[in-house]
């Protein structure tokens, strides 16, 4: 990895631009009682965070694991719980967790300080070799690809969670293992889809855009569920 400090910085902006943009476009949607902006921080950076906690983890799972598609799962399975988890950490014996809506915005929050160091971690090597359309490119796509994907998929498991909010039990606990479950089957489908897709292939950017279209149709639907959990305040 580079230690040039412009590279660094631009790889960084590149990175968390997008998720900025995103997490404003999900916070404006609750702008009536917004959660505290010290404590959303603290959250983004513990996606940052997260990051590095996985990549170890991601590392002994190609080791142990010969199957290509089953290291593919069991990394998503690592990204989806570890975010979870440090929303856990920062909000363990707080009561920020009061409308069903919180439990959404925080972990969509820890999902996109996920992508921003992802993402920046991504660009680093373009933007080293001098491939500064190449970089301006993957931060596009990522924008709209990646970014996205973490989001709605920790957005699945925070309106599980949010729907639950109140419920005991086992029931409770379904909700967590439906949302989790959900969450990581979209994110391994998405990567899957992805990696099939060969570059240079003719039907390259069509595969590319059919993709891109499935994302967007859940997203929409999970935005549809974001409203219903705000509107269960």
């Amino acid at each position: 990895m580079t230690s040039d400090p412009k590279i660094l910085s631009l790889a960084f902006l590149g990175g968390i631009i997008p998720a900025l943009l995103w997490l404003w476009f999900w916070l404006k949607e609750e702008e009536n009682k917004p959660e505290p902006k010290s404590l959303l921080t603290i959250v983004f950076i513990m996606g940052m965070i997260a990051v590095i906690c996985v990549l170890p983890i991601q590392k002994f799972i190609q080791a142990q694991i010969i199957s290509p598609d089953w290291q593919l799962i069991l990394w998503v399975c690592a990204e989806e719980i570890i975010k979870y988890i440090v929303v856990l950490i920062v909000l363990y014996k707080t009561n920020h967790i009061e409308e069903p809506i919180d439990w959404p915005i925080y972990m969509i929050t820890a999902a996109l300080g996920f992508a921003a160091l992802e993402n920046t971690l991504f660009l680093i090597k373009p933007l080293t070799l001098g491939q500064d359309v190449v970089g301006l490119m993957t931060s596009q796509l990522r924008f709209l690809g990646s970014t996205l994907l973490h989001t709605v998929s920790s957005g699945i498991l925070g309106i599980a969670l949010g729907i639950s909010l109140h419920l005991k039990g086992l029931e409770k606990k379904m909700y967590l293992f439906i949302g989790l479950t959900l969450a990581i089957a979209l994110h391994s489908t998405f990567n899957f889809f992805i990696i099939k897709v060969k570059v240079g292939d003719g039907s390259y950017f069509l595969e590319i855009l059919k993709i891109f279209g499935f994302l967007w149709v859940v997203t929409i639907i999970v935005m549809l569920l974001y409203e219903k959990v705000r509107r269960m305040n």
